[in-house]
């Protein structure tokens, strides 16, 4: 029953504010509906200014029509009261509109025209115009940077940044942000049409009253004039201050950032929070208050108050500070403690290392969220890696220049890379529209070209095709794929005990049987660790247990093992590199190259030349290029006597480049050859 109550009141008040166009209204009808209007334009207008953020109020649009309508609606039923019994005097329309004839314009009709210019003049050229260009301009960005805001959101999520539901949520955010702010250009529309509506129904009023009044009445044209003119000009000036209440909203509303704060923080912080300006301000009101002639008490009175508003600015700065001098200076004169073995501290297994520009991305108290981040990037990485990754151990080292960072693999630094912390990072993924000012650079991670622009121009990039991300999003991504192509370090003892412990709670014979009864725990670490530096994560590690006990009867030699191991998880792995497709594009060695190799592995031939390796290289190179460019994986597939050996020749050097064995690819993969290497 409530549902039905609410669902039935929205069509009930827009056919009551249309039936006010055709159904003749009472005076004091009147008075109440134009009361009720003013109020609702108030109540639009400070609902603007509390708002926290634009989207907050995305019914906005909706509101405005119905305001306009509801204005609309009053003046046709306004004007058909005052073209009626105008000439009964000014009570003969209601007291509102006879108030403001009155009050508002001193009862003098030259007095109200110039008034009501006025008005119009500052809603229609200036605040109507303004908020529908900055309307028309936001939508336009807005809808331009879609494709391009929804590609950070894949990026963040598949970077481990963002979980799914949290992608869900930024995904929705951004198409709803793109739906506002396309109603809001049409919106605007409204308040436009309206103000053009207010001036042209004040003129028809003027002629049509002194019209009637004079043919109809029998009035002199001096007594028409000044009746109809003063109701006309009531009843415009109650339709043009809402009007001009609800332009100016609107107005407010499409200036605002997206930022989370109120209006009046958010001015109260940038205008009157800057203790120099107002200092200098109230030095040149003091200035002008001393020059003869001018209006000194004023001038003057104001620059005190300006002036004792910076003092009180400088003395809360100086509050704030005194704890952090005092607590700087206590553990300053705290005695230094005897050495001991707790000083000695173990290698943190990964570190990062930031320049002192980059601690505001660290320290939550400036609004920092790169250890959230990184947090993110851990949880991502350990799911796909099949182990807990450990924990990032961040600090600053004054050592790096400003801007600059390090990523540290028990305690050897691994890779660096340089940011500017107040701009963001445009990538060019290969296909964009045009230029960018800005910065050139390239992103740490891989190496593409980039330009470094300030935030303001994130939508414009957006819209030429770039991807934009932010100094932290940059170093996250770096430590992602450091950890990615270094995991088999950050594997150890540890970290392989308690992933063996996690099979023994479901299989506890399993892990019983295999260690120590069959391996001992440095040979299963040598084989976690070869399969991580191969890129085959550890998810499958039950399997790999199993592949363990069924060939480590055999043998302990680690990389014979591996090659079981690998055997064992083939489907697992030719999945990782080619998904579901029911082919699997190869390339293989030409038999004179295969001689080679399996001579050299086997100590039976020479060593392989340079010249040799170097042309091998070469060409495996140019084969992923060509499958780069096809969007497909670049796969060498060899026997598997010699692919362990490849796998290390071509991992730095092509690491693009996946190995595999015949015996590692399921039977029922059906190969497509793309070539012989020579």
């Amino acid at each position: 029953m409530h549902s039905l109550r609410s669902g039935a009141a929205a069509p009930v008040v827009v056919l009551a504010m249309l039936s006010m166009v055709v159904v003749p209204l009472p005076p004091f009808l009147l008075d109440i509906l134009f009361t009720v209007n003013i109020a609702l334009s108030l109540m639009v207008l400070l609902a603007v200014v509390y708002v926290l953020r634009p989207l907050e109020f995305s019914v906005f649009p909706s509101v405005l029509l119905m305001v306009t309508l509801l204005r609309l609606s009053l003046n046709v039923a306004s004007t058909r009261v005052v073209l009626l019994h105008g000439h009964q005097g000014g009570a003969a329309a209601g007291h509102v509109i006879e108030s403001f004839g009155n009050f508002v314009v001193g009862g003098s009709y030259a007095v109200g025209i110039v008034v009501f210019a006025i008005l119009t003049i500052v809603n229609f050229v200036v605040v109507t115009k303004g908020s529908g260009r900055i309307s028309e301009v936001s939508a336009r960005f807005i809808l331009d940077a879609l494709p391009g805001k929804q590609m950070a959101i894949d990026a963040d999520l598949n970077a481990g940044l963002l979980t799914r539901e949290e992608a869900k949520l930024r995904r929705e955010e951004v198409r709803n942000e793109a739906d506002f702010y396309g109603s809001m250009d049409g919106a605007s529309k409204f308040v436009r049409g309206d103000a053009v509506a207010g001036l042209l129904i004040l003129a028809i009023n003027l002629v049509g009253g002194v019209l009637i009044g004079v043919l109809q009445h029998d009035l002199s044209f001096g007594e028409a004039m000044q009746t109809y003119t003063l109701l006309a000009i009531g009843d415009g000036l109650v339709a043009q201050i809402p009007a001009l209440l609800v332009s100016t909203a609107v107005a407010m509303l499409v200036t605002r950032a997206t930022r989370e704060q109120e209006m009046g923080a958010a001015v109260s912080t940038q205008v009157f929070g800057q203790r120099r300006a107002l200092a200098v301000a109230a030095a040149l009101m003091g200035l002008i208050g001393i020059v003869p002639g001018m209006p000194n008490l004023p001038f003057l009175l104001f620059a005190g108050i300006l002036g004792y508003a910076a003092w009180r600015l400088k003395k809360h700065e100086e509050a704030e500070a005194m704890p952090v001098a005092q607590e700087a200076a206590a553990t300053g004169s705290t005695a230094v403690a005897e050495l001991s073995w707790d000083e000695v501290a173990p290698v943190e297994p990964l570190g990062l290392e930031v320049g002192y520009k980059l601690i505001a991305l660290v320290d939550k108290a400036q609004g920092g969220e790169l250890l959230t981040r990184l947090k993110g990037v851990r949880r991502k990485l350990t799911q796909d890696l099949g182990f807990l990754i450990p924990a990032v151990h961040v600090r600053d080292n004054l050592e790096l220049t400003a801007g600059q960072y390090r990523i540290l693999v028990h305690g050897v630094p691994v890779a660096s890379g340089e940011l500017h912390p107040d701009r963001m990072l445009a990538l060019d993924p290969g296909k964009v529209f045009g230029p960018l000012e800005g910065i050139p650079g390239k992103d740490p991670a891989f190496g593409l070209d980039a330009t470094w622009i300030l935030p303001s121009q994130r939508a414009h990039a957006e819209s030429l095709g770039y991807t934009v991300v932010d100094a932290g999003t940059v170093i996250a991504t770096h430590l992602s794929h450091v950890v990615r192509e270094r995991a088999a370090e950050l594997l150890g003892h540890d970290e392989v005990q308690q992933l063996l412990a996690s099979v023994g709670k479901a299989s506890p014979k399993l892990v019983e049987d295999l260690t120590p009864k069959l391996l001992p725990m440095s040979v299963i670490v040598r084989v976690l660790q070869s399969l991580l530096a191969e890129k085959v994560p550890l998810r499958q590690i039950r399997r790999i247990v199993e592949a363990l006990l069924e060939h480590g009867i055999h043998t302990q030699d680690p990389s014979v093992l591996t090659a079981a191991v690998r055997t064992s998880l083939g489907p697992f792995i030719v999945q990782e590199l080619n998904g579901m497709a029911p082919e699997l594009p190869v390339f293989t060695l030409a038999p004179q190259m295969e001689r080679i190799l399996q001579d050299s592995v086997s100590g039976q031939g020479a060593a392989l030349e340079p010249g040799l390796a170097e042309r091998l290289h070469q060409n495996l190179s140019e084969c992923v290029a060509r499958q780069e460019q096809r969007g497909e994986p670049a796969i060498l597939l060899v026997p598997g006597g010699i692919r362990a050996a490849i796998s290390r020749l071509v991992r730095h050097s092509v690491p693009q480049l996946s190995v595999l064995a015949y015996g590692e690819v399921p039977e029922d993969k059906r190969l497509r050859l793309l070539g012989a290497i020579g």
